[in-house]
């Protein structure tokens, strides 16, 4: 036979026991055009043969039965049945198929399109997307108002930083302090499981309305309410190391946290979170960390914000591109601060069992140099959760003034 023929003797094995598997492996090595005869025993095979020719797109040829395969491939001595004309595409059904987008990519958005279409659904990218499947409706569907250059680098950072509560914390350090500063302790330890369930709910309720197609935006997504996951295990677990039950839980702190988990929108949600909550949640943690009455305490707060840092990074980071893709975000951004403050400005903010809990962390001790001391270091602590955040607001592109007045508004609550 000449190059553009070529030969495939099946023995035995009809196209219902795997036959098409090797047939189609044959054929995906063939140029268009290329002619494989194809032997067999088989029962039905040229039968078989033409309704797989039908449906993968080929063309079917009978050949003289007479005609056997010769020469060492040709054990079997099996007559010749029919002949495939390779088509130009593998099967007929991908006649129609796309591919969604591509997989490799050099640039920051790696390989995505902007606005990927319903259909692509649950393919990964740069998959080749059969034609006529179902519908999906994922209401985060477009690049610019979700995407983060440098999220594939976040999420490898995030990925290799996991760290396993079981053997990461100092869980049986020394603890000498006096008995009113672990009460204070478990009072801080509530009220930080009560703000991180609350930045657990965020993120796992946008992962479902991401379209797959942004794949790394899922990937981080997934990781930070996993982060918030062990950050709720380790401070439950710190609290009741030496107690019984955990501390008070006011209505002001839960309906802060309510408009937080409220907000239906992505961006405005990412930004009320991660860079102003999330964000003042670096210093508390620090605090913390400094003012821990034990090594495990103090391990704990180093690990938490270390996965915080991350998460506000990102929200960083889609911000200010999505910014620079949208003039009308900023004003928006502002109004959900706005707004936030009008629903809370009834509300307590920072409740005083937290408040005097960290003042007495600080101090240590019950005298009144420790106390105002410790009373120092939370007024402190307030100052530079204020310049973190007009710090992060002006990145964003806000003015000084308008940095400054939109942090003042934050809520009292911290998160």
């Amino acid at each position: 036979m000449n190059d553009g023929e070529h030969e495939l003797d099946l023995d035995q094995l009809g196209l219902d026991q795997g036959g098409g598997v090797l047939l189609r492996l044959c054929l995906a090595e063939l140029p268009i055009g290329a002619r494989l005869h194809v032997a067999g025993h088989a029962a039905e095979l040229a039968v078989h043969l033409r309704a797989f020719a039908r449906g993968e797109g080929h063309e079917f040829v009978l050949v003289d039965p007479r005609q056997r395969l010769a020469g060492p491939r040709a054990a079997s001595g099996a007559p010749f049945v029919a002949a495939l004309v390779r088509g130009p595409a593998s099967s007929a059904r991908w006649r129609g198929a796309e591919r969604a987008g591509t997989a490799r990519s050099n640039d920051g958005t790696a390989g995505t399109v902007l606005a990927p279409p319903a259909h692509w659904g649950l393919a990964a990218r740069g998959a080749a997307v059969e034609a006529g499947g179902p519908g999906w409706q994922f209401p985060l569907a477009h690049r610019d108002e979700l995407w983060s250059d440098d999220a594939g680098a976040l999420y490898a950072e995030a990925a290799a930083a996991q760290w396993n509560p079981a053997t990461a914390i100092p869980w049986h350090a020394e603890r000498s302090h006096p008995a009113f500063v672990e009460d204070a302790l478990v009072q801080v330890l509530t009220y930080l499981i009560e703000n991180e369930t609350a930045a657990l709910l965020v993120p796992a309720r946008f992962c479902a309305q991401v379209h797959p197609h942004f794949r790394e935006i899922l990937q981080l997504l997934a990781i930070q309410a996993a982060d918030e996951a062990r950050h709720l295990e380790v401070f439950t677990r710190r609290a009741l190391v030496a107690r019984r039950e955990l501390g008070l839980s006011t209505g002001g702190g839960q309906a802060s946290l309510r408009t937080l988990v409220d907000e239906p929108d992505f961006a405005l949600a990412s930004f009320l979170l991660s860079v102003l909550g999330e964000g003042s949640f670096l210093h508390l943690l620090g605090f913390l960390h400094v003012h821990a009455p034990d090594a495990c305490t103090a391990e704990i707060m180093r690990l938490a914000a270390q996965d915080e840092a991350r998460h506000v990074a990102f929200g960083m980071s889609h911000l200010r591109r999505h910014a620079a893709h949208d003039p009308t975000l900023l004003g928006r951004l502002r109004l959900a601060i706005e707004r936030r403050h009008e629903a809370l400005r009834h509300t307590a903010g920072l409740n005083a069992e937290v408040f005097d809990a960290l003042v007495v962390l600080a101090a240590g001790e019950r005298s009144p140099a420790g106390i105002a001391r410790g009373h120092q270091a939370v007024a402190e602590l307030q100052q530079q959760m204020h310049a973190g955040r007009q710090a992060r607001l002006k990145k964003l592109g806000f003015g000084g003034d308008d940095a400054a007045q939109l942090s003042a508004l934050h809520t009292r609550n911290f998160m």
